[in-house]
């Protein structure tokens, strides 16, 4: 073992032919008590991981490191902790925080998304999460948010950005609830009406740089547009939308609540399904036949409900959620029975950012059992996103993306809760 890897730091672990006065990029060993590389594989016990460049270049079993290392290496001990891959949470809003003023995007600028965004991207990322899909934005601030914290600029986790929300025109997504001309002027630009212009909107979102093409497949819970939870966009204009992000190499994320919004956006080939609150059969076996993945984002309904009664939603808003308290977590019971893939998503900027991982426990009580709720924040997200060879396990040629915590989430997913220390491309947070 010694030996092992001190051909490691000796060579710089495939590093091309160095020069002898080169020095070679640093290196960390992390020493692990109990590892979890993989929420299938269980818990295995101690391990050494290696890192260099913001990659895992070995995984072993032991934590016998050199006790005087070269000058280039740095050794983390975790000992005493488990440790396991980086939390994915495919459902954040980094560039808000909860409230019902919705007036204030006529007072603040877009610009301020960037400063919140800084401040909730470390939350997000002391809480254990390492990649996060940001769910909607105005047009840049989630893309500058971006750039921060993959050049390390901001301490926070790795961004998957989708930018504005395609939506139809005063709909959920759309700005709604002031004149129409503060309305027009607010328009983010992103609603479309018909096959060909959603198809253009689709392009022009890629061009813009989304990493992901979000649309409101359904109204929406806190927007202030009354007209219910079912489905806003027509079935060609949701296949357009599939059609072109998907050959422009890009997934679809759909917010959408009604049933049949659920089954039509599944229908046309959107890649996940965002809250799902009203799912039934149809809608569910519709996912199932065409792929489409469950993202519950349970920790949403849990913060909105909070705020019930105390004059923080208006009226519109209010008799909303009060309509679906009653079915939220239903459609994760019956997703599972029917063997639709559930992948994990909070709703997070909805209730305060670092609560993302409450989410578990309400996952387990809805009939998941710890290892799937915890698989689907990492594997399970991991392939959603079209990132399983980057992220979501432990393994050579990984992002060194990895959490140390007291306990076994395996079996009592509250212990994820509290995080005590955290790795994102190579970087501790602190």
């Amino acid at each position: 073992m010694i030996r092992h890897l001190m051909a490691i730091i000796a060579l710089g672990f495939a590093v091309p032919a160095l020069a002898a006065a080169e020095t070679p990029p640093p290196i960390t060993m992390i020493k692990v008590g109990n590892l979890i590389a993989d929420p299938a594989q269980g818990a295995t016990g101690p391990a050494t991981i290696i890192v260099q460049n913001g990659m895992i270049i070995d995984v072993s079993t032991g934590t016998n490191v050199p006790s005087a290392p070269e000058d280039h290496v740095t050794i983390i001990d975790m000992s005493d902790k488990t440790v396991m891959p980086g939390l994915i949470d495919l459902h954040v809003h980094l560039t808000g925080d909860p409230g019902g003023d919705f007036w204030k995007q006529t007072t603040e600028p877009d610009e301020w998304g960037v400063v919140v965004g800084a401040k909730n991207a470390l939350l997000t990322a002391k809480a254990g999460f390492t990649t996060v899909r940001e769910a909607g934005s105005s047009q840049y601030s989630a893309f500058s948010l971006r750039r921060g914290t993959a050049e390390g600029l901001v301490p926070g986790p790795r961004i998957i950005a989708a930018g504005p929300a395609l939506a139809i025109i005063g709909g959920h997504g759309d700005t709604t609830g002031f004149t129409e001309d503060i309305n027009a002027a607010l328009a983010s630009g992103y609603t479309c009406t018909g096959a060909n212009e959603c198809a253009a909107k689709v392009r022009k979102a890629s061009r813009a740089g989304s990493d992901i093409i979000k649309i409101t497949a359904t109204g929406g819970v806190l927007s202030q547009q009354g007209r219910g939870l079912e489905a806003h966009f027509t079935d060609a204009e949701m296949t357009a939308i599939a059609d072109t992000a998907h050959s422009l190499g890009l997934k679809v994320m759909a917010h959408a609540h009604g049933a049949r919004g659920i089954e039509a956006a599944a229908r046309a080939g959107i890649d996940t399904i965002d809250h799902g609150t009203f799912a039934d059969e149809a809608a569910l076996k519709a996912m199932k036949d065409n792929g489409s993945a469950l993202v519950p984002t349970l920790m949403a309904f849990q913060g909105v409900s909070d705020g019930l009664g105390k004059g923080v939603y208006t009226p519109v808003v209010e008799n909303k959620i009060r309509a679906t308290l009653d079915t939220v977590g239903k459609a994760v019971t019956m997703a599972k029975k029917m063997g639709v893939r559930i992948a994990f998503g909070t709703d997070a900027g909805v209730f305060d950012h670092g609560r993302n991982a409450e989410e578990f426990a309400l996952m387990v009580s809805h009939g998941m059992t710890p290892r799937e709720a915890v698989a689907s924040a990492t594997t399970v997200a991991a392939e959603v996103l079209g990132m399983e060879g980057q992220i979501g396990r432990i393994a050579n040629g990984y992002s060194a993306d990895l959490i140390a915590f007291d306990g076994n989430p395996l079996e009592d997913v509250t212990v994820l809760e509290e995080i005590d220390w955290v790795m994102v491309r190579g970087r501790v947070i602190d």
